[in-house]
């Protein structure tokens, strides 16, 4: 089997997520005191308890998707024995995943990741008034179509694809009257469904121009090693390494598409017939399923799955 490691984004998120993990195992522990200790707050209470509300905000559903799928990989190294460099030939993340891709092949520390994500979380919801963006998923049309439809909705706004998912899926995003103009274009051209989101802002859009600016600063801020194993950027959908490349990719992956589909072709298309999926829920598994015909997915963010992907390795 050739293997991938991919990381979720935002929408993953749910209260009680890692808990178990952190009950169980000491390396899980320490990497959410960590990301506690980088932020100066209790992030992990919000984590384990809630309310869900709170964790739902961007600026911690973000750092707080990272510190879950970082804390199953520390367990996957002690308890399984897992060497990323060794047994991965890539790995990748969706939009904000793409941190936690980078942090555990050693790009970036666990702190410096941690403050990465919640200045994007703030960044991202500043950026854009709340009621000014919107954000729609198209269903059902093919990736040319949906993007036609984007086009066509903008006018003088802004409404562009933001998220290439696959299987059908793409969401777009930019100004609300335009967007909501896509939603009916859509239904006109055929989509099963068109719907607007529920979403505080206008993500991967030009209205995050401004986002994208503080994360050019914060950046820079950083150190940024190579990754031990590639990493397939959203916004290339190939693999990139040059720390300079990996910084450039981050900026424009903020006002741009998440190119998953297509990330996900190149990695099978590479060979990659194995794709685990390293913290909270499931929604990436799905997602590869419709992209990569005949690979096979795990979801592992529990004990228990910790204790099946330990198991599978000694047969």
């Amino acid at each position: 089997m050739t293997v991938a490691f991919v990381f979720p984004g935002q929408g993953s998120q749910a209260v009680g997520m890692g808990k178990a993990l952190a009950a169980n195992f000491a390396p899980a522990r320490q990497v959410f005191e960590a990301v506690d200790e980088a932020l100066g707050d209790r992030l992990s209470a919000i984590i384990f308890d809630g309310p869900g509300d709170v964790l739902t905000l961007t600026q911690n559903a973000q750092p707080a998707l990272m510190a879950v799928s970082l804390a199953v990989m520390r367990v996957l190294e002690t308890e399984a024995g897992l060497d990323l460099k060794s047994e991965a030939q890539f790995v990748a993340g969706h939009s904000l995943g793409e941190y936690s891709a980078l942090a555990a092949a050693g790009t970036f520390s666990l702190a410096d990741a941690a403050r990465l994500l919640r200045t994007r979380g703030q960044a991202m919801q500043k950026a854009v008034p709340v009621g000014v963006g919107a954000m729609a998923a198209l269903i059902g049309l093919e990736f040319d179509t949906a993007a036609a439809v984007a086009a066509e909705a903008a006018g003088q706004q802004v409404c562009q694809v933001a998220n290439d998912n696959g299987g059908g899926q793409v969401v777009v995003s930019g100004d609300k009257a335009a967007v909501e103009r896509a939603v009916e274009i859509a239904k006109a051209k055929g989509a099963k469904r068109a719907m607007l989101l529920p979403v505080s802002a206008p993500f991967h859009c030009a209205l995050m121009q401004p986002a994208a600016d503080v994360m050019a600063q914060a950046l820079a801020q950083v150190n940024v090693n190579q990754p031990v194993v590639p990493v397939v950027s959203n916004i290339l959908a190939k693999p990139v390494s040059a720390p300079a490349e990996i910084v450039q990719a981050l900026v424009r992956q903020v006002t741009g598409a998440v190119r998953w589909r297509e990330s996900v072709a190149f990695m099978a298309q590479a060979g990659v017939d194995e794709f685990n999926e390293v913290g909270a829920g499931k929604v990436l598994s799905g997602l590869i399923k419709r992209i990569a015909d005949g690979a096979s997915t795990v979801a592992i963010g529990s004990p228990e799955d910790v204790a099946t992907f330990k198991a599978g390795r000694k047969t």
